[in-house]
Parts: C-alpha cells; structure tokens; sequence
C-alpha cells in the first residue's frame, strides 16, 4: 500500500453496484478508508444524484406518487441525472486527477430499467453514447446477493422507496442481468460474495483494489 507522500495517481473511476441490501453504503466507506490510507484523492457520489439538479430527480425517481411513473421516463429522468452529473462533477474530479467512488452508475440503468423494467436494451446504450461519450469505469465492483437476502435487510431499515417495493421476481432480472454484464465484461468488472461477513468481503475488496491501486501507480 502506497503511503500519503506519494504522488498523486491519475484519476480513475470505480463504481460499485449491486440490488437493494447487498453493503452498498458500508463498503463504500471501507472503500473510502482504503484510499485514504493509500493517499489517494477521491471524491465518494452517487446515482442518480451527485449534484443538486441530479439529486432533485433522484428524489422524482424514488418517490411514491399517485400518478405512476413511466418506464421511458423513468429512463430518461435517469440520464438526465446523469448527464448533470458527469459533466458537473464526474468529469472534473477525474481530470484533477482525484479517484471517483460512485455508488451505482449505467451498469444500474441496464440492470433495473433494461432487466427489470424489460426496455430495449438498444435505447439504453444510444442514450450512454449520448450522455457519456467514452466514458467507462475503470473498475465495476459488484455485489452479489440473493434478492429475498437483500430484501430482508432492506425491510429493516424503515419504509421503502418506490425500487424497493418491487417483487422478488424485479429483483432476481436485475442480479442477472449484473452477473451477464461482468461475465461479459471480465476486465472491467469483479463480482465479490455479499453473503459472506462483512470481513471476508471487505477483504476481497482490499485484494482487488491492491491490485488495481498497483495497476495505476
């Protein structure tokens, strides 16, 4: 592991994916710890949302109304989001060199709306080509869960959101739909067992991002 003195890397984009339940938030800290202690700048955002507009429709999206919303405009309510947070946030964190941690990104928008919802995935990545021009993650993290696994943690949080009160069957097209993408993409993405305790995940976690730190030093 590098220490603080060490030069700043260029910045590289790491999202970390996964269905409702599945540590999300509490690796993400781990995550977090990890590249201070390596001297990395990092910023830590989200999807949708990361900026003010951005998190405006982020709560549009997972709010429940008496006007249900559409699945095309639950999509593109997404890449407007998206689009907002690229270009304000994403973008210029990466050019100064600071690493991104995202929590989700469009690997979630081919998961939920392209799995889930069922819409053509050919939409789906014209509106990607659109909104971010080459711009990929570096490193995928995915976090593998059985949905009724994760869906139990979730109800213990409170009430849910307009995501979380999907059935199981949702749930089960979206963790597919996330293992097909990193069977697909291998380099990119790495898929780390959430059924295990939170040690030997995070340990996994520490494995991988040795490597990809040493990969980008």
């Amino acid at each position: 592991m590098q220490n603080k003195e060490s030069p700043q890397r260029n910045g590289m984009f790491i999202t970390i994916e996964g269905i409702e339940g599945v540590g999300k938030s509490t690796n993400i800290e781990f995550i977090k710890q990890y590249l201070e202690g390596a001297g990395v700048e990092y910023v830590v955002t989200r999807e949708p949302g990361g900026t003010l507009l951005a998190e405006r429709i982020r709560e549009l999206l997972l709010e429940i109304n008496k006007e249900p919303l559409n699945e095309l405009s639950e999509l593109l309510l997404v890449f407007a989001a998206r689009a907002q947070h690229i270009e304000r946030l994403i973008k210029p964190a990466l050019a100064s060199g600071k690493w991104v941690v995202c929590d989700r990104f469009t690997d979630a928008t081919f998961a939920y709306q392209g799995g889930g919802r069922g819409l053509d995935i050919s939409v789906i990545e014209e509106l990607q080509s659109m909104v971010q021009g080459s711009l990929r993650p570096d490193l995928t993290i995915i976090l593998d869960l059985d949905p009724k696994t994760g869906m139990a943690r979730v109800a213990k949080r409170g009430a849910l959101d307009r995501f979380e009160q999907e059935e199981l069957d949702f749930f089960d097209k979206v963790r597919q739909t996330y293992l097909d993408i990193a069977k697909a993409e291998p380099q990119r993405c790495a898929v780390i067992d959430a059924t295990q305790d939170l040690e030997a995940v995070q340990s996994d976690l520490h494995s991988l991002l040795e490597e990809r730190l040493n990969l980008h030093a």
